[in-house]
């Protein structure tokens, strides 16, 4: 692994890293039709939980200086919620997006420094314990992947697929 510039990172590059290998073995064997599927038409469909994931990387990303746009801002900001009458994107372009941001933000995480990540950034939540500045909003963004990895884990289970795999990819470095 690459060493961070901010010792505060520390926690945050591996989770970031273990989250690339659980998005691609997460989405492994779903096909694009069970990814529109709700169950019970109550939950969100894999394509929706995907899409906030790809988002939140969009979204640590401008928060680190990185001009790229999620080409499907309007259909995920803010955890948008899923609407039905939107024509999402394929699982597939999602993944490319992915592709496309993930190493970028990277390597932006490893360079940061401590005077980026303290920079001060609203998220308007009030929190008084959680001091609103880019550090933490991608912290909180670290744990809405995880409940989106979570969520994700568990519709596999819905769709009769086997659990996500651990299985780790040496090449994929970010």
């Amino acid at each position: 692994m690459d060493t961070a510039t901010s010792k505060k990172l520390d926690i945050i590059i591996p989770a970031y890293r273990m989250h690339s290998q659980s998005f691609k073995n997460a989405l492994e064997g779903i096909t694009e039709e069970a990814a529109l599927q709700r169950i019970d038409n109550n939950t969100n469909h894999v394509v929706w939980m995907t899409g906030n994931f790809v988002n939140c990387r969009y979204w640590i990303g401008s928060m680190l200086g990185i001009a790229d746009k999620d080409p499907y801002e309007d259909l995920f900001k803010e955890a948008r919620a899923l609407d039905e009458s939107f024509d999402y994107p394929t699982l597939e372009a999602l993944k490319k997006s992915f592709a496309a941001i993930s190493p970028k933000v990277y390597q932006k995480l490893v360079t940061a420094t401590d005077g980026q990540l303290d920079k001060a950034v609203s998220f308007g939540m009030n929190i008084p314990f959680v001091p609103e500045n880019v550090l933490n909003m991608i912290g909180m963004c670290i744990g809405r992947e995880d409940y989106l990895l979570g969520q994700i884990g568990l519709m596999r289970k819905l769709l009769g697929l086997k659990g996500m795999s651990y299985d780790m990819d040496e090449n994929l470095k970010y």
